[in-house]
C-alpha cells in the first residue's frame, strides 16, 4: 500500500458530496482584497457600498472564487490534477464581512479519457455556502486526474 496522498481518477465516486473547508471572510480582508485585485466603490468604501445595489460592503467575485481556491489548497486528500478542462461560474448571493463559508464538492461525472492513456476526466459542481445556507458561488468544472494505475 503506497503512502501517496494523493486522490486518483478511481478515488473519486460519482454522486458522493464532500465538505472540504470553511473561512471566514473579514471587513478588512475584503477592503485589502479589492483594494489590490478589484478596486470597485462597493469593496472598497462602505459609504459607496451602502448606495449600491448591495446596499453594503460585499467581496469580489475575485475574492470569492480566490476563496474556494484557498479552502481547496487546504482540504485534505489533494487530487491528481494534470488539468482544468473547463468551467462555469456563478455568484448567486454576495459575500458580506463576517460571512462563513464552506465549500463543498460534488463529482457529477466521470470517464476515462481516450486522448490521455492513463487519465479520466471529471466533472463536478463546488459550491461555496454562508452560514444561513445560501450559495455564494457555484462552479461546474471538468478537469483531467490522473489514474491510479498510471502514477504507480
Amino acid at each position: 500500500m503506497s503512502n501517496d496522498p494523493n486522490r486518483y481518477y478511481e478515488d473519486i465516486p460519482v454522486g458522493v458530496q464532500r465538505e472540504l473547508g470553511s473561512h471566514l471572510v473579514t471587513r478588512d480582508e475584503i477592503i485589502r482584497f479589492a483594494t489590490e485585485w478589484d478596486p470597485q466603490p462597493f469593496h472598497i468604501d462602505e459609504d459607496a457600498a451602502q448606495s449600491s445595489v448591495f446596499g453594503g460592503l460585499t467581496a469580489s467575485s475575485c475574492h470569492t472564487y480566490a476563496i474556494s481556491s484557498l479552502i481547496f489548497s487546504r482540504s485534505p486528500g489533494k487530487i491528481a490534477t494534470a488539468a482544468m478542462l473547463g468551467l462555469e461560474l456563478q455568484f448567486p448571493t454576495a459575500v458580506r464581512p463576517e460571512d462563513v463559508l464552506t465549500l463543498h464538492d460534488l463529482c457529477t461525472d466521470q470517464r476515462l479519457s481516450s486522448s490521455r492513456p492513463g487519465h479520466g476526466v471529471v466533472s463536478s459542481r463546488t459550491t461555496l455556502t454562508n452560514q444561513n445556507g445560501e450559495d455564494v458561488f457555484v462552479m461546474t468544472s471538468s478537469y483531467l486526474v490522473r489514474c491510479r494505475r498510471a502514477a504507480d
